[in-house]
């Protein structure tokens, strides 16, 4: 099983960025993959996850609107479209995978890809 986080960088705020997941060893029928965040200093939060075989998308309120999470199971990759990013989106990014449904709690995910690092200037 081998989950690859990518597409992290140094922006401005109000500039986009996307995270791509690029994910193997496993089904996306049986999983869904999430994306998590740590700022310095802060707990890993949960910012958004997909579970396509039940239709379930979540986001975190402060990123509602802004990020949309999407699959192309032809690349087997999942990709997190940031858009109006702030400031306080920096944090290093981590995608994981959790059986079937989305949760919030790290604790439940199998496996977790290396972090990407978004910083959002002011």
């Amino acid at each position: 099983v081998q989950l690859q986080a990518s597409g992290g960088g140094l922006v401005q705020a109000g500039e986009s960025l996307t995270l791509s997941c690029k994910y193997s060893g496993f089904g996306f029928d049986d999983f869904a993959i999430g994306w998590f965040r740590q700022a310095p200093g802060k707990e890993r939060e949960g910012v958004s996850c997909i579970s396509e075989s039940y239709g379930g998308i979540y986001y975190l309120d402060s990123v509602k609107g802004r990020f949309t999470i999407s699959i192309d199971r032809a690349k087997n990759t999942v990709y997190l479209q940031m858009n109006s990013l702030k400031p306080e989106d920096t944090a290093v990014y981590y995608c994981g995978n959790v059986r079937i449904l989305c949760s919030n709690y790290e604790h439940l995910y199998h496996d977790w890809g290396q972090g990407t690092l978004v910083t959002v200037s002011s």
